[in-house]
């Protein structure tokens, strides 16, 4: 039976059209019917109206613009004036209707942070091996954790080396190395080798459910936009009885009683917000903008920060060689690449895919197959090419197998360091290092010249990241922001945009990972990017950049505050039109089906005006 009954929304939409219908069927006498056609629409449209407005009178005494609708539509009715009862539900109903269209209350997808973490943990006891429920594990329990596999609870490792992708946490592009004594996170991946950890947080204590909370509170007390019309609903409602009920005691004429009551009727304010709103998103969807919550205009139009995530928002996320340096004169850094890629062929590291994929790319060189090869968790690869014995990886690899590195070297590396760069050492056939290479994230081409276009507009941009403070400020410098805040977690980052909204700065977030998802809910604005973004980064934001580009975002701003300006017309011309008809209907000109008109065409006005947003450019 359920494929008979249709969704309410459909439902409105057919309402809306039969109602129409009636409308010029009762306007231009078409046929001849038993009753005025417009008895539909006032069915149809009218009936809703007049119960939402009864039950939240009668449970809450919420006075709302439908209360003032719900009057006039009974009085022209009284009168029989029909046509212009059904007019005026008909008019409200597409306000209604567009409005909920535009404002999507629809934030699901959160949740889905929940299952980040794994239902499952293997425990050790007394050196036996179990996999019981993550739920029954203690605090004190020692749990082993695979490669490939996510940690299932907060805990310290006391056993093995490791890189952990706790992307989800910091959002840094590289894994990080962790040891005995190091500190490893639900939720994020175990990429590398085995180890043992001790549970230390549980459930709705460890730093995953935390997140889930605090995005919950965060979405919670984000106040939404109250419609004007019902936002004045009270003085509204008060200001047309008092004018018909005067009306009527000088004049003792019921018909410009009920015709004030139809002029008053706040359709173009109904209609002021929700059709600019509606316009703005069509034009942004022209320029790889999905606008996700209907006021997010509204509210980008009184930001005075955006902050930005650094990788995957200012930065393409993808790591790339920056430099290549040998010290042994018979190893030229051609042939020191050659090696290091081919010891790096069959390297699941970050690092090392992208020394080999930058050799495919980027230059002719042939790479060999290695003839041995060993990965050495949080540390990096040892391999036998062409005769070469290589080591490739980190500093504490060379640490691990004596190789010396020369003050003069670690200068040099020390120079990419502090631009960000990440250093793979090389040592070949021998006990010093004959090479590094530098590899770091890549700026996007656009990215300095949005900062500087966002400046313009007046709105000064901070850089939140949870990357180190060297790469952070690097970055910041390139791209002109002046506020950093590095090696930041979920937290530090909603830590940071409540300070700043506490100081009536109203905070706009751009980023594009999960870790960014609590920030995008807290922010005033959340931005996220679509492409590469996380499914729950998007869930979480208010707009959404398909095309993964932020040099949009200044068209962004300037449209919001374009909205923004077409509302206040919108309204502007809405008060006036309604001041100078309830004049004119208290005079006797203006009758109940001529002021039903002179009212419809203000919201035709109203459309007109707002649809000119359509086609809007930024100059």
């Amino acid at each position: 039976m359920e494929k008979f009954f249709i969704s309410e929304e459909k439902r409105t939409v057919l309402f809306m059209i039969l109602s129409g219908v009636s409308l010029v069927v009762s306007f231009f006498n078409i046929g001849k019917f038993p009753l005025n056609a417009a008895w539909i629409s006032v069915v149809l449209c009218g009936i809703p109206i007049i119960k939402e407005a009864a039950v939240g009178l009668i449970t809450r005494f919420d006075i709302k613009a439908d209360l003032l609708v719900s009057i006039a539509l009974i009085a022209s009715i009284v009168i029989n004036q029909v046509f212009a009862a059904g007019e005026v539900a008909f008019i409200m109903t597409i306000g209604a209707f567009l409005e909920e269209r535009t404002v999507n209350k629809a934030r699901a997808g959160i949740e889905k942070l929940v299952h980040l973490t794994p239902q499952v943990a293997r425990v050790i006891k007394n050196g036996v091996e179990s996999v019981i429920p993550a739920e029954r594990v203690q605090i004190g329990d020692i749990i082993r954790v695979l490669a490939g596999e996510i940690i299932a609870v907060d805990g310290v490792i006391v056993n093995g080396k490791t890189s952990i992708d706790q992307s989800v946490m910091t959002g840094e592009s590289l894994p990080v190395d962790k040891e005995i004594g190091d500190g490893v996170f639900s939720g994020t991946m175990n990429q590398f080798g085995t180890f043992d950890m001790r549970a230390i947080k549980l459930g709705d204590d460890s730093s995953l459910q935390r997140m889930v909370k605090l995005v919950k509170s965060a979405d919670a007390s984000k106040a939404k936009i109250v419609g004007i019309a019902d936002r004045w609903a009270t003085w509204i409602v008060v200001a047309a009885l008092s004018a018909a009920i005067l009306t009527w005691l000088v004049t003792g004429e019921t018909t410009r009683s009920v015709t004030i009551l139809v002029v008053f009727c706040p359709c173009a304010l109904v209609l002021a917000t929700p059709t600019a709103i509606m316009a703005g998103i069509g034009n942004a969807t022209k320029y790889g903008i999905l606008i996700r919550e209907g006021d997010a205009l509204e509210r980008l139009a009184d930001v005075k920060r955006i902050s930005f995530d650094k990788t995957g928002t200012l930065t393409y996320g993808e790591l790339s060689v920056t430099a290549i340096e040998s010290f042994d004169n018979d190893i030229s850094t051609d042939k020191l690449l050659q090696l290091t890629g081919s010891a790096e062929i069959r390297s699941e590291h970050p690092l090392g895919k992208a020394i080999a994929a930058y050799i495919k790319n980027s230059s002719n060189i042939q790479l060999s197959e290695p003839e041995k090869f060993n990965m050495i968790p949080g540390r990096g690869v040892q391999a036998l090419v062409d005769n070469y014995s290589i080591l490739a990886g980190n500093i504490e690899m060379m640490g691990d197998n004596n190789i010396s590195i020369s003050q003069n070297i670690e200068k040099k590396a020390s120079k990419y360091k502090s631009i960000g760069c990440t250093i793979v050492y090389i040592s070949i056939n021998g006990i010093d290092i004959t090479g590094f290479i530098a590899l770091s994230d890549t700026l996007k081409k656009d990215a300095a010249n949005v900062i500087k276009n966002i400046g313009h507009n007046g709105v000064r941009s901070v850089l939140l990241t949870g990357d180190n403070k060297q790469a952070a400020y690097y970055i910041a410098n390139l791209v002109g922001i002046n506020d950093v805040c590095s090696n930041c977690l979920p937290e530090d980052k909603i830590s940071a945009i409540e300070k700043y909204q506490n100081a009536n700065e109203l905070v706009c977030m751009v980023g594009d990972g999960v870790n960014d998802a609590l920030a995008l809910k807290k922010a005033h604005v959340g931005i996220a990017m679509g492409g590469i973004g996380s499914d729950i980064a998007i869930d979480a934001a208010d707009i959404a950049l398909i095309r993964d580009d932020i040099k949009s975002i200044p068209h962004l701003l300037n449209l919001s505050k374009k909205v923004t300006k077409t509302i206040k017309l919108n309204l502007t011309f809405s008060m006036v039109l309604n001041f100078i008809a309830v004049t004119l209907a208290i005079l006797g000109i203006l009758k109940p089906v001529v002021g039903a008109l002179v009212h419809n065409a203000g919201s035709v006005i109203v459309i007109l005006n707002s649809s000119l947003l359509l086609n809007w450019k930024d100059r």
